[in-house]
């Protein structure tokens, strides 16, 4: 069985301005896992052609989505390929306060674990490859010039 990445606990489902279209992952992970298959938001398809459509996850607040350009995400990827995400702010990614650094700033908690992993993507959001050390529902604090957003990302125990 594959799972899916983007789940969510205790946050609302579908942020606002988020289509309600989504495919759910499994029950056994433990988290109500969303990835968004339709277009992607008119603020997050810069660079994109056409009816821009790639699997991607909203933050709860629904002010950066990361777009998943390996789906499903995995924990081991066996062909050779990374977990890539392109991550786009809604809000602007520059900060009115000098003291907040640029980079995007990820703290990710092991669903159920006391598991705490940090990640960081030089420059604020944009593309990444985030790996994570398990397989399973990863809560994500994520912090970028000034902002603030969850979301959770599920890494299946490996790939083909």
């Amino acid at each position: 069985m594959v799972l899916l990445a983007g789940c969510t606990t205790g946050q609302s489902a579908t942020p606002a301005g988020a289509p309600a279209t989504t495919a759910p992952a499994s029950a056994a992970t433990g988290c109500s896992s969303r990835v968004e298959t339709g277009s992607l938001p008119d603020w997050a398809d810069a660079g994109f052609s056409g009816d821009a459509r790639a699997p991607h996850v909203f933050g709860a607040k629904g002010d950066i989505v990361a777009v998943l350009f390996a789906h499903p995400l995995a924990q081991v990827r066996q062909d050779g390929s990374s977990n890539k995400i392109l991550w786009v702010s809604r809000a602007a990614t520059t900060s009115p306060d000098t003291t907040s650094p640029d980079t995007l700033a990820i703290t990710a908690t092991l669903d159920g674990t006391d598991t705490r992993v940090t990640r960081e993507v030089a420059g604020g959001p944009g593309p990444s490859i985030i790996d994570m050390p398990r397989a399973g529902c990863w809560h994500l604090e994520l912090r970028w010039s000034g902002h603030t957003d969850t979301m959770d990302l599920v890494y299946a125990d490996r790939l083909p």
